[in-house]
């Protein structure tokens, strides 16, 4: 079993959750993951890694009650435990392969939405950590929404805010606080690693295109068993089809065919639905037979 040593809710709907791990904590690398059962006949569920930390032996998750399975992960409270948690899963981000002048030669800017903001922090504070300075970009539907700023901005040279609502920081989509930093404010990157929903990642490569910047995003949203079994997260990549939880998450976002892999993620948030709307029901049920 592995208890949960802390949860915190960071906006609505979304938790942070310590949980005690330590050979995961010890083995653990910016942009991999790990899975989640929370019993014994529940679903293998891939969430990234938000944090580790090796002296606690613990590793962190972010959570979004989105569907039947992270509505269970979401109910456990504190001192509570999963039946099973497997990791580090997936290969590490590319730069932590890269020799520690290359990195320091690189201007790089992170490109963070919503929930994706959690897997875009330990890469953020992994590159801190070796004296390598980067930007962020924090973009979400509003003020309540924006989660890990204060965190962020201990790590990070520069964070910039985009709400839908204009209820923090610019007005409007990431997109546009990444074109005005290039346009406006003299900015010029090497690199953009972008994390967030599917079409923010689509037009954040998009965007970047324009540019000649390479870009790299995490298709963690696509994962399902986190094996590479079920298929489920397949993606055309150029003129490859790989697979999200082996070969990635990480890919080159100007190769990555997004349009193919929404169509992908709407077919598994429409069975998740189902069975969320399964589990409302039998719970009901359950409340009025106790009645």
């Amino acid at each position: 079993m592995f208890r949960i040593t802390k949860k915190t809710l960071l906006a609505p709907n979304i938790y942070l959750m310590d949980v005690y791990a330590p050979r995961i904590a010890k083995a653990a690398k910016p942009g991999q993951f790990l899975i989640v059962r929370v019993h014994e006949k529940g679903e293998r569920i891939p969430l990234t890694i938000c944090d580790y930390n090796v002296e606690e032996g613990t590793v962190t998750i972010v959570t979004q009650t989105v569907g039947a399975s992270t509505n269970l992960i979401c109910a456990k409270e504190e001192g509570d435990a999963f039946l099973d948690v497997v990791g580090p899963l997936g290969r590490p981000s590319e730069f932590v392969e890269e020799t520690l002048d290359d990195l320091k030669s690189k201007k790089i800017l992170f490109v963070a939405g919503g929930v994706g903001t959690a897997p875009v922090y330990p890469q953020v504070k992994w590159l801190h950590q070796q004296g390598v300075d980067v930007d962020v970009i924090i973009g979400a539907k509003s003020k309540e929404h924006i989660i890990l700023n204060e965190q962020m901005s201990a790590i990070a040279k520069n964070v910039y805010i985009a709400t839908d609502d204009g209820s923090l920081g610019t007005k409007g989509l990431v997109t546009t606080v990444l074109t005005d930093l290039i346009e406006n404010k003299g900015k010029a990157y090497d690199v953009v690693v972008a994390i967030g929903p599917m079409i923010m990642m689509k037009f954040v490569s998009l965007t970047t295109k324009k540019y000649n910047i390479k870009t790299i995003v995490s298709l963690n949203t696509l994962m399902v068993d986190g094996t590479g079994m079920c298929g489920a997260c397949r993606v055309s990549v150029g003129e490859k089809i790989l697979f999200t939880c082996v070969d990635g998450p990480e890919f080159d976002g100007h190769l990555v065919n997004f349009d193919e892999a929404m169509r992908r993620q709407i077919m598994y948030k429409s069975a998740e639905g189902q069975k969320l709307r399964k589990q409302e029901k039998e719970s009901d049920e359950s409340c009025q037979c106790e009645k």
